[in-house]
């Protein structure tokens, strides 16, 4: 399990955690359907995450949890795009 903001920082969603942690309290983050305003929140693979980011809506699933930020590419190995 990791925390929300942490694993939206790791996949590159955000530039930083602090940004990251402002996107979920502010409600432009669904895990599983369902609005989630805490950062701390845990997520493990196989979560679906629902982004809004500006007028786009983004739909991943988690595949994996990162120890740390990495390369753009290792990135994109720790989720997949739904929709």
């Amino acid at each position: 399990m990791s925390r929300l903001d942490k694993w939206l920082f790791h996949a590159r969603f955000h530039r930083t955690r602090t940004l990251a942690q402002a996107a979920v309290t502010a409600g432009r983050v669904r895990l599983n359907g369902r609005r989630v305003d805490k950062p701390g929140h845990a997520i493990k693979p196989g979560d679906i995450l629902t982004l809004g980011k500006g007028a786009e809506v983004l739909v991943v699933r988690v595949l994996a949890l990162a120890e740390r930020r990495g390369s753009a590419t290792q990135a994109q190995r720790l989720y997949e795009i739904v929709e």
